[in-house]
């Protein structure tokens, strides 16, 4: 077993058409790319030989911390604000997050012409905050637990009648996540693996239900952080668990899964890898040094799993979600401070 993350035996997947139905298809993630042309940069592909090295095979580094509002999180919101009946969104948008999916429903919101109302921890940094505000949002802080953000959340979409646009487990943002996948296929048909990360779900599951139709013989694994590993426990048990504990450099990755991304984190997914911190903290040294990027640890434990080993020898496309990290912290976590 490579040092640093943890594998369990992947599942074998019924044929496609033998499965119910996900949140989810190449239908809806096609038409979340027409609404989303001319939004969203198609996020460009870094090489390096040493990663090639390390890994032992190609290695496609797909830099959606080069995105728009600094991570994959806008393409999930533009769709799910696109999708609105004008009516319904001139009464505005409204979720809780702690960064990226806030940033990305801002840009969402202005794009469209609507308001936004974020519901952020009061522990939120600073800057994020400023960063939501900066976009055309409303920050409405709380205390820093899920129950108060849903209540502060689902206290303003009552007053305003405003749409409730979930982080991750909502179709509409995982059809959005899902053009990741499209872009990456189309640009490089040589990928025989992708893998990407896991919090919510949202992005794995947009990827992995982009893949199975456009390329059912690449598989799709997640990467998750040993510190919140319910995606990889309630892989081994086959019953959807929840994180009991969270303590992992990578923040953006707390979250459980959904009742709309667990079914294809159940079915669809190759496996779920379990990454240490310190691998994670590794790639990030090795993606500042080797690619000159600036990726969040959350994005940096997809390129962990890669490295310590992934079934095959072909070019294996790895997703960067985001690049949105304060520079301080990550001085502190590439010194050990």
């Amino acid at each position: 077993m490579a040092k640093g993350v943890s594998y369990h035996d992947p599942v074998i997947l019924a044929p496609v058409e033998t499965r119910s139905r996900y949140a989810a298809d190449l239908a809806s993630i096609r038409a979340a790319a027409a609404r989303l042309r001319g939004d969203v940069h198609r996020t460009p592909v870094v090489t390096s030989r040493t990663l090639d090295r390390l890994a032992g095979r190609p290695v496609l580094l797909k830099c959606e911390n080069l995105q728009r509002g600094g991570s994959f999180k806008l393409r999930g919101a533009l769709n799910a604000v696109a999708s609105l009946p004008d009516d319904v969104a001139a009464r505005g948008v409204v979720t809780h997050s702690s960064g990226n999916f806030a940033q990305g429903l801002a840009i969402a919101a202005a794009a469209r012409g609507v308001p936004a109302h974020v519901v952020m921890p009061r522990t939120a940094p600073l800057v994020k905050q400023q960063a939501v505000a900066g976009y055309g949002g409303t920050v409405t802080l709380c205390e820093p637990v899920l129950s108060a953000r849903w209540a502060a959340a689902e206290e303003i979409r009552s007053r305003l009648d405003g749409t409730l646009v979930h982080p991750h487990d909502q179709a509409e943002v995982i059809a959005g996540n899902g053009t990741v996948a499209l872009e990456l296929l189309e640009d490089h048909p040589e990928v025989t693996a992708i893998v990407g990360p896991i919090g919510g779900g949202g992005l794995i599951s947009g990827i992995a239900l982009a893949a199975r139709e456009l390329r059912p013989d690449v598989p799709v694994y997640g990467a998750e952080p040993a510190g919140a590993d319910d995606a990889w426990r309630s892989r081994r048990s086959g019953v959807r668990t929840r994180n009991e504990r969270l303590d992992t450099v990578a923040d953006g990755l707390l979250p459980d899964l959904g009742d709309l991304t667990w079914p294809v984190v159940r079915d669809v997914l190759a496996d779920v890898l379990r990454v240490e911190d310190a691998a994670t903290i590794e790639a990030l040294r090795l993606l500042i040094e080797r690619t000159k990027l600036v990726v969040e640890p959350s994005g940096a434990v997809s390129l962990a799993a890669t490295l310590a080993g992934i079934p095959g020898d072909g070019p294996v496309a790895v997703v960067l979600s985001g690049g949105n990290v304060d520079p301080g912290r990550l001085g502190a976590l590439l010194s050990g401070a």
